[in-house]
């Protein structure tokens, strides 16, 4: 068995390259040798979000506070709040952040393939954004 303290691990400022916005990152887990998985809290404030992107093996992502907004490519945009568990098909193209107003928290889960986690894209435009 493994505790890992709070307070252990630093948040990280969400790069400039993946994300609009003030994000912090805070890991929870990494992949291990012997598993696939990694997770983390994500806190975005308000009209913060993610660049469009896919993951392998798909993404789950568990609403803890606030007002979100999620879109897979093709699809209407979607608000989420505490309580809401989102799931995005391996290599559906998708982003996910806070809405305009409020700030959101949410649990990011993803596991690797062949040594990739994530693939990013192109950044959600504002117009994308406020559609």
């Amino acid at each position: 068995m493994e505790i890992i303290r709070n307070g252990k691990q630093q948040s990280l400022q969400g790069p400039e390259d993946w994300f609009t916005g003030s994000v912090r990152i805070d890991p929870l887990f990494g992949k291990r040798e012997m598993t696939k998985a990694a997770a983390a809290m994500v806190t975005f404030e308000p009209g913060a979000r993610t660049a469009w992107h896919t993951h392998p093996m798909g993404q789950t992502l568990i609403i803890m506070e606030g007002l979100g907004r999620v879109q897979r490519l093709g699809g209407p945009i979607e608000e989420v709040g505490p309580g809401d568990v989102v799931w995005f098909e391996p290599d559906e193209k998708h982003w996910h952040g806070a809405s305009p107003e409020k700030a959101m928290s949410h649990i990011a889960i993803q596991e690797e393939l062949d040594g990739e986690v994530v693939k990013w894209m192109e950044k959600v435009s504002d117009e994308q954004y406020g559609s």
